[in-house]
């Protein structure tokens, strides 16, 4: 590797995620000079021997960034090629994900807490686990403020996810206990989650998608009903509200939706199979109308057995107001009751 380096102060840095540890916070920075065995390398390449707990994507995109100096001077191109004595210096900022466990305060509706568990009525919007673009402002970031003890737990506690623009109740588990047997429940089918929405076209009369789901094999980011003998099973019943129009004669329909399974985009691809794609939901062909600038879809219910007390909970959270003028700019009729 060509540099000389002898960790200064603290007994491995390294935490699981690739962050450096710092007692006040401050990223570490470390420094070495290029010997004679470095002298023609890449920058980039001789980092990862330096910091080999980063990955040379990251050291890369600190190299942009203006977080390595050589003898003193910025260096701006992963491929600079290093000389022999120069000194170089880097500063170890952690990576996106590294930070992405982190309590962050924010207003949380709640519609259910005690201290086994509790249940969000999650905005539209909002993101339910960090990911690639997503590394902070999550729920899970909102629930390790509101819950520190939630970082002892998988995932702080989430059990089950709505999409980032999809609006509604969701349960969280406060206790590794509830956790578990929460787990259990929605696998088992016991956890029972209904839906509003609004369709595009005339749905007249109550119908049920029973199609299993995969991957879309040519767009990543979205699902499919999956051949036979392919995919998970997947089934929505499907009940009519009422029948409106936007206008121009083109009827949208508010339906209730029922889960008895709850892949990833479960709904949205069981609709849109039968003709019927929410409004606003492009990714599955749905156009948008009324305003929406998400999909019009919402977790109206939850209901589930308590783990641990055992009480029978029936929890549920009104349309959110963007949705709410949608439905009544239709015309479509009132809410179940």
């Amino acid at each position: 590797m060509g540099a000389k380096y002898r960790a200064g102060g603290l007994d491995d840095p390294e935490d699981d995620a690739g962050e450096v540890a710092a007692a006040d916070g401050v990223p570490e920075r470390r420094a070495a000079e290029v010997d004679a065995a470095g002298h023609g390398e890449r920058l980039d390449r001789w980092l990862t021997a330096l910091a080999p707990e980063f990955s040379r994507n990251h050291l890369q995109a600190l190299v942009e960034r203006g977080c390595v100096t050589a003898d003193g001077r910025p260096v701006a191109k992963p491929a600079h090629k290093l000389r022999a004595g120069q000194r170089i210096e880097v500063e170890l900022l952690p990576t996106d994900e590294s930070r992405a466990f982190r309590a962050e305060p924010m207003a949380l509706a709640l519609a259910f807490e005690d201290e086994h568990l509790l249940v969000v009525d999650k905005p539209a919007g909002l993101v339910v686990h960090p990911a690639a673009g997503n590394w902070s402002g999550t729920l899970m970031n909102g629930l390790l403020a509101h819950h520190p003890a939630a970082a002892t737990l998988p995932r702080a506690g989430i059990v089950h996810r709505l999409d980032k623009d999809t609006s509604g109740l969701m349960v969280v588990g406060k206790t590794l206990e509830a956790v578990t047997a929460l787990t259990r429940r929605i696998a088992a089918r016991e956890v029972h989650r209904e839906y509003l929405a609004l369709a595009w076209g005339r749905v007249d009369a109550a119908f049920t998608v029973e199609q299993p789901l995969r991957r879309d094999p040519v767009s990543r980011v979205k699902m499919a009903v999956a051949p036979a003998g392919l995919g998970k099973p997947a089934r929505t019943d499907v009940y009519p509200l009422g029948v409106g129009d936007v206008g121009g004669g083109r009827p949208v329909s508010a339906v209730h939706c029922v889960l008895h399974t709850g892949r990833t985009h479960q709904i949205r691809v069981h609709l849109a199979h039968r003709g019927h794609p929410l409004l606003a939901d492009a990714l599955y062909g749905g156009a948008a109308a009324l305003g929406l600038a998400r999909q019009a879809l919402h977790a109206a219910r939850l209901s589930f057995t308590h783990p641990v007390t055992g009480e029978a909970l029936a929890l549920a959270a009104p349309l959110p107001a963007d949705l709410a003028a949608a439905w009544a700019a239709t015309g479509a009729g009132g809410l179940p009751g």
